[in-house]
């Protein structure tokens, strides 16, 4: 005999299209890349279907396992995934989340690229990382025309093929970075791994990185000090004679999240590599695969943002409480709205980004200043605001929230890493202000742009002013920086909302980030807001 029978409980989130999030498609209308449209729904219809949800909650659920040895004694240095890993990597390699970009001819390659990755990364975050690495290895590969020549048909290749063999005989190549260690982090500079040259032009590598992700990739560009200063380097895992070239996995990093994707130390003894550019200029050469890795985290910390309101809109949308649907209840509505707010302009925010990379691709040397320092300036708040933002949107689910079933507390573990992840905030913070000193006229690029919208909005150009006259004390600026630079790119986000955004989104940004009509938490919007206009949006459609 039944005890009770459950109600007011939510159906599943499940075997909706996440695609139809309205920042990304009319990002994709806006800039000739409609024709990408139905490749964007197709990823968007398995991002939402049970299976590819159901991938991603093993791939979890099963971290990687290292294997240092086989049952003979014989060292082999590998990981092991669980198929559902594979199974993601398939798709998001069949899907042009990895390299095809430099491969595509199409109108906005990257912005596809970008708008795909947004809608995909929901499934699990893990296998991102992978994805990102072999997107932003291109362009410093090619610092080597020969190695560029030789492996950049297989990076752009829409093939997975997992097994570590000799790269030139696969169907296609993952690849990864090797650059922190143990006593430097993030001061790359401070490197102690060395690179010897070899009379046939390679060079023997010897030394520990303390972080390698996604270590059963092809190959790796690393970081080294060579006679020349610190330089980088071209080590694949299998040499061209089929030999494993040393690589000797340590032991696999145990993380707060990102559990199904594998990051590892790394010992490096007399391991064969070859240089990636000159001598003495590793982080010159490294430095575009660094932005383009910092692109991925702004659009991964924007994805989370928006799983995080698509799950409390949903779960507002059925449960109900004192009478009433919980997206009826007048305090609810603000938070959602509040919350769908941040993830819309943190999401137009990283699309704009990508855009300015097709830009700066094709030579746009005006785009590429702006991107640069725009970059810097959104790894730094958007990655920050992640996991205030993921906290929130768990909250909204109560109790149901906080157990692992809703996923929820895998978003809140996951948001962390964005900001850590290719320098931390202090990192990206101050890079923004060595990009202004390097290259004085970034900053006046950049007020440009957000001054493009002059008089549209007596909010916005409050803001540009204010934020105008934090720059007249640099000698302070250090100590201010995280203060400027977030205001810089909330200023930056308020000006693409008014450009770009939906006027009631746009409104509710400027009134709450830049002219402060707000709490210090989330869902203390003022009176007025378009809150049905705004959850229209975010809220998702079952079939």
């Amino acid at each position: 005999m039944a005890t009770h029978e459950v109600t007011n409980q939510v159906p599943p989130l499940v075997d909706y299209d996440p695609a139809d999030y309205p920042v990304v498609l009319e990002a994709l209308h806006r800039t000739d890349a409609g024709h990408a449209l139905d490749e964007l729904h197709e990823v968007g219809r398995l991002a939402g279907s049970a299976q590819a949800q159901e991938w991603g909650d093993l791939a979890e659920a099963h971290p990687p396992v290292l294997k240092t040895h086989d049952r003979y004694g014989h060292r082999v240095d590998e990981v092991v995934y669980d198929p559902s890993y594979h199974q993601l990597m398939t798709k998001a390699i069949s899907f042009g989340l990895h390299a095809v970009p430099w491969a595509d001819d199409r109108p906005a390659p990257h912005l596809v690229r970008a708008a795909k990755m947004s809608v995909w990364a929901q499934v699990d975050a893990g296998h991102g990382c992978p994805m990102s690495m072999t997107y932003a290895v291109v362009p410093a590969l090619r610092a080597n025309p020969e190695l560029a020549a030789r492996y950049e048909p297989l990076l752009t290749s829409a093939v997975y093929d997992p097994e570590l063999r000799v790269p030139t005989t696969k169907l296609g190549l993952t690849a990864g970075m090797s650059m922190t260690e143990k006593q430097g982090g993030s001061d790359v500079r401070a490197n102690t791994t060395t690179a010897v040259s070899q009379p046939d032009g390679s060079y023997r590598i010897t030394g520990h990185k303390w972080f390698t992700s996604a270590p059963m990739s092809d190959f790796f560009l690393v970081l080294a000090q060579a006679a020349g200063g610190l330089s980088c380097f071209f080590v694949p895992r299998v040499l061209p004679d089929g030999t494993r070239n040393p690589f000797r996995l340590q032991r696999l990093k145990d993380k707060l999240g990102n559990h199904s994707n594998a990051s590892s130390e790394v010992e490096y003894d007399d391991t064969v590599g070859w240089l990636v550019g000159a001598e003495g200029r590793g982080v010159p050469t490294i430095v575009e695969m660094v932005n383009l890795t910092r692109l991925d985290c702004i659009l991964g910390s924007a994805a989370g943002m928006r799983v995080g309101i698509t799950n409390a809109a949903h779960h507002a949308a059925h449960r109900s409480a004192f009478g009433a649907t919980l997206i009826d209840q007048p305090l609810m509505r603000n938070v959602l709205t509040d919350l769908a707010v941040e993830a819309e302009a943190a999401t137009l925010a990283g699309l704009w980004l990508a855009e300015l990379t097709d830009r700066a691709v094709a030579g746009d040397e005006h785009a590429s200043t702006l991107r640069r320092i725009s970059l810097a300036v959104t790894k730094y708040h958007v990655c920050k605001r992640g996991p205030i933002h993921a906290a929130e949107a768990l909250e909204c689910l109560g109790g149901n929230g906080y157990v692992e079933e809703s996923r929820m507390p895998r978003l809140y573990r996951e948001a962390p890493l964005m900001s850590v992840w290719e320098g931390s905030g202090n990192v990206a913070a101050l890079d923004t202000l060595r990009a202004m000193a390097k290259q004085p006229e970034t900053l006046g690029v950049f007020l440009d742009e957000v001054k493009s919208t002059a008089g549209s909005s007596a909010e916005l150009d409050t803001a540009i002013a204010r934020l105008e006259r934090e720059f007249g004390d640099f000698e302070t600026m250090q100590y201010r920086a995280r203060r400027v630079v977030g205001q810089m790119a909330q200023v930056l986000q308020g000006s693409l909302l008014v450009r770009y955004g939906h006027p009631a989104v746009a409104d509710g940004y400027l009134r709450t980030r830049l002219a402060g009509d707000r709490g210090d938490v989330f869902g203390t919007l003022p009176l007025g807001i378009d809150t049905a206009a705004i959850l229209e949006r975010s809220t998702p459609k079952l079939a």
